[in-house]
């Protein structure tokens, strides 16, 4: 088979780059170059040449040619611009999410054109054909299943990928890495969101809307409890980054037209949390499924949370949720996303939650 490679530099796609090539196929690397890796370089070290370098490196050792293919205009319009307006808004993006659907799986896709039969990648994830449907299964390392990014999707998207490490534990992939001598076996792994490489999040979001102090006070009581630099630095169920004492505190609720937050203490947490929610925007990878006895993840963990779902609309789009246990930090604009078993069946946006409802 013709295939492109989306080569990171990293220990994961070199690897499926390499189980690639010892299958035979006919192999294009590419190495995606984004913008803020250029454009926002004076936050921080964002050594976009050392990943490229390794990518090289790589690729000469298998003997397979890399390319380099710019898409920071893509990245800005369909994923950076979002997520900055969903920042404004007061509410929880989930870029990564975006960028394998538009980017990666998408405006990549079209960019190389009909000439690849497969796209390949080091995420963490099987696909599986049955039946004439493609279903995306789990990875069977739960720390490192990336179901909950590729959740959004198509089938045409998914017949047409190749995840070579998906059926591989992380343990076993860096073994395989030592077996080959790989360059980049002992490179850590990376962290934080795709498009920002080593930049931290919160110096990009300063970069873009700036800060604005405003009161952070206690839910219970009014009291006044200290200062914060913009609610879009924060989320709710955050607990970390307030610099509060006597804590710990945890944020349960933002008022954007006030530049309020509201925490409480753990003690008070639990009569926060909710346990039914809304999804709207919500994307099924195999069509709505019949059995609404499902399970959730509302954040990228390991674990799996018992739910049931009810259908509000005929297309199976807009759901009302119901937590087998209630949830202290479901944030409007976070992902929810659904699974039976091992399979992950797709995903959606959490609408404005109502504690009134619980």
């Amino acid at each position: 088979m013709t295939i492109a490679m989306l080569l990171s530099g990293g220990v994961d796609s070199s690897v499926a780059l390499r189980l690639l090539a010892e299958e035979g196929h006919t192999i294009t690397a590419f190495y995606l170059k984004i913008w803020l890796e250029d454009d926002l370089a004076f936050l921080g070290d964002c050594p976009w040449e050392e990943d490229l370098d390794y990518a090289r490196k790589v690729c000469a050792q298998i003997g397979v040619s890399l390319e380099i293919l710019p898409l920071q205009r893509e990245y800005r319009q369909q994923v950076v611009e979002h997520t900055l307006s969903e920042l404004r808004a007061g509410r929880t993006p989930s870029p990564d999410i975006l960028c394998n659907q538009r980017i990666k799986f998408g405006e990549f896709v079209h960019r190389i054109g009909p000439h690849f039969e497969k796209i390949a990648s080091g995420h963490y994830a099987q696909v599986e054909e049955r039946a004439g449907l493609h279903w995306l299964k789990r990875s069977p390392d739960p720390v490192k299943d990336q179901t909950y990014f590729l959740c959004r999707l198509s089938q045409e998207q998914l017949g047409k990928i190749l995840f070579p490490v998906g059926h591989l534990t992380k343990s076993q992939v860096r073994e395989l890495a030592a077996k080959y001598q790989l360059p980049t076996q002992n490179r850590k792994d990376s962290q934080g969101i795709c498009f920002l490489g080593k930049i931290s999040y919160p110096d990009f979001v300063r970069c873009h809307l700036g800060e604005k102090e405003g009161l952070i006070v206690e839910e219970r009581s009014g009291r006044v409890l200290g200062k914060h630099s913009g609610y879009w630095f924060h989320t709710i169920g955050q607990r970390q980054g307030l610099g509060l004492s006597q804590g710990p505190w945890y944020v349960i609720r933002k008022d954007v037209g006030s530049n309020t937050l509201f925490v409480s203490h753990s003690a008070e947490l639990s009569k926060k949390s909710l346990q039914n929610f809304q999804v709207k925007d919500t994307h099924w990878i195999c069509g709505p499924p019949q059995n609404c006895v499902l399970q959730t993840k509302l954040r990228h963990t390991s674990n799996l949370e018992n739910c049931t779902i009810q259908f509000l609309d005929s297309s199976g789009s807009r759901l009302k949720v119901c937590l087998e246990n209630p949830d202290s930090g479901i944030a409007p604009g976070q992902s929810a996303i659904f699974y039976k078993g091992d399979y992950c069946l797709g995903g959606g946006i959490i609408d404005e939650p109502n504690p009134g409802s619980d």
